[in-house]
């Protein structure tokens, strides 16, 4: 009774033992991370922006939902001019590639989970000089002795302690700030190319207003000759007559190079020379858009420069879990084994295999303090990071606030500017008949008629200025970007390099 008492008490240990043994393998290898989880920094937004008080709100419009903000200018031309920035510009071709690399730390991260496999053959030549103690070993009378060597080896890391997966938490996160940097630098492109092309066009009816000017003003220059010619007009009035008109053809002239200019920064945009790009004139400017503002709070979603800071601070705090990892030992399992022979024909044989197996348990005792400096480190990058994502957030709070603000301005000004060139037009025209019932002299049409060219250009100024404005916001607002959806898409090829 007491034998068969004594042998069930060794079996239950023996299978207390098995399921604590299996227990504790179980805790260890799927063991708790250490280092801090992640949380995403605090970051209070006002209900509202400041200037959204009377703010004459848009539907969000399908172009603008799924990206293609710039479409909501209905520009078939631009449209096209976008599209071929997304394909084909470098610098856009720069991030993309940087991406890509980040997508490959992120695949290399995992692949450190998985064991390692080596396969290695060799053939060794040596030879020992007859003073040596081992001299007796040789093969040969000569003193030289062959090896061949074939080997397989398996070897893989225990994430214990959550190193390898605070890794690959920290690659993951850089990879998706990257991807948001391209989505950021993208839309501060496509933002550089709409802004100049709504440019060259409001120049393109500058142009237009100021060869109609000339034509005008060369009919009074003729008019004012014939009088002068009749003895109606003095010599003044012809000299006043040239200046105006020659001064209005050299402002003509100069708008040809600013033209210009937006032209070739359009094709260097678009990934092309300058030189094998023009952009025809059209008769057209795309009207100006109503344009939907999201509360303060949506904005952390919609701009990639504040998703990319945000995970910014998401792969650091990773990074801390790293640096307190290297305190605990790391376990490595291999296995190894082979064919180790001095003779080549009977090398893969029986005889002359070998083998080892075991596990390896590292662990630094002391290194002057070296870890927790690396600690302290990664403690006061993610504080960096910290601080770099709310100057972000802080930063897109004041863009939009700006651009509103100053859309409300240009909007207020455009209807003053639109009374005052009204009022000049019929100063123009009321002047111009005193002047054919010669009932005024001609420096007093001058004046009117350069009155009059300020404030027409003047419209087309704030018009200019209010388009900017318009393109200023919606990349402020993100475009038709979203994190929830553009963190987890491939980034954008380049076709044309």
């Amino acid at each position: 009774m007491t034998d068969r008492l004594h042998l069930s008490l060794q079996l239950r240990t023996r299978a207390f033992k098995r399921r604590f043994g299996i227990g504790l393998c179980a805790l260890l290898l799927g063991g708790c991370a250490v280092g801090p989880d992640y949380r995403t920094p605090d970051m209070p937004a006002p209900a509202q922006f400041k200037q959204a008080e009377g703010w004459t709100q848009a539907t969000p419009s399908d172009a603008m939902a799924r990206g293609a903000w710039w479409e909501v200018y209905n520009d078939p031309q631009l449209n096209g001019l976008v599209e071929q920035l997304n394909r084909s510009n470098q610098t856009v071709a720069q991030y993309e590639a940087q991406y890509r690399q980040a997508q490959a730390l992120v695949r290399s991260a995992r692949g450190a989970f998985f064991p390692t496999l080596d396969l290695t053959g060799s053939k060794n030549r040596s030879s020992q000089g007859t003073g040596s103690s081992s001299s007796s070993l040789s093969s040969s009378s000569s003193g030289i002795r062959d090896t061949y060597n074939a080997q397989l080896g398996v070897s893989w890391e225990a994430d214990i302690w959550g190193k390898l997966r605070r890794g690959l938490e920290a690659d993951k996160a850089s990879a998706q700030a990257s991807l948001a940097d391209l989505a950021s630098m993208q839309l501060s492109l496509q933002s550089e190319l709409v802004q100049n092309y709504l440019q060259l066009r409001v120049l393109d009816e500058q142009k237009r207003l100021l060869e109609a000017t000339v034509d005008a003003y060369q009919r009074s220059l003729n008019l004012t000759q014939n009088q002068y010619r009749a003895g109606i007009s003095g010599r003044d009035a012809v000299a006043q007559a040239q200046t105006q008109l020659k001064s209005t053809q050299a402002d003509l002239i100069d708008l040809a190079w600013q033209r210009a200019q937006f032209e070739n920064a359009i094709a260097v945009l678009m990934g092309r020379a300058p030189a094998d790009f023009d952009l025809a004139i059209t008769k057209d400017i795309p009207i100006l858009p109503q344009i939907p503002v999201q509360v303060p709070s949506q904005l952390l979603e919609r701009r990639p420069d504040i998703a990319a800071a945000e995970r910014s601070v998401m792969a650091a705090n990773a990074n801390i879990g790293v640096a307190k990892a290297a305190y605990y030992p790391d376990l490595s399992l291999s296995l190894s084994g082979g064919y180790s022979s001095s003779i080549f024909s009977n090398w893969i044989s029986l005889p002359n295999r070998f083998w080892s197996v075991g596990p390896q348990l590292a662990m630094t005792l002391f290194d002057g303090g070296q870890r927790a400096a690396e600690v302290d480190r990664t403690e006061a990058v993610y504080d960096q990071t910290v601080a770099q994502y709310r100057q972000t957030v802080l930063d897109g709070f004041r863009e939009v606030e700006d651009y509103m603000v100053q859309l409300k301005v240009y909007e207020d000004e455009a209807g003053i500017r639109a009374e005052a060139l009204a009022a000049a037009r019929e100063s123009l025209r009321l002047t111009s008949n005193q002047y054919k019932a010669g009932l005024i002299g001609y420096l007093d049409v001058v004046n009117v008629q350069a009155t009059a060219l300020s404030n027409e250009r003047s419209v087309l100024n704030v018009l200019q200025s209010r388009l900017i404005a318009s393109v200023q916001l919606i990349a402020a607002l993100g475009g038709g970007w979203n994190a929830q959806t553009g963190l987890s898409e491939p980034a954008p090829r380049v076709s044309e390099r």
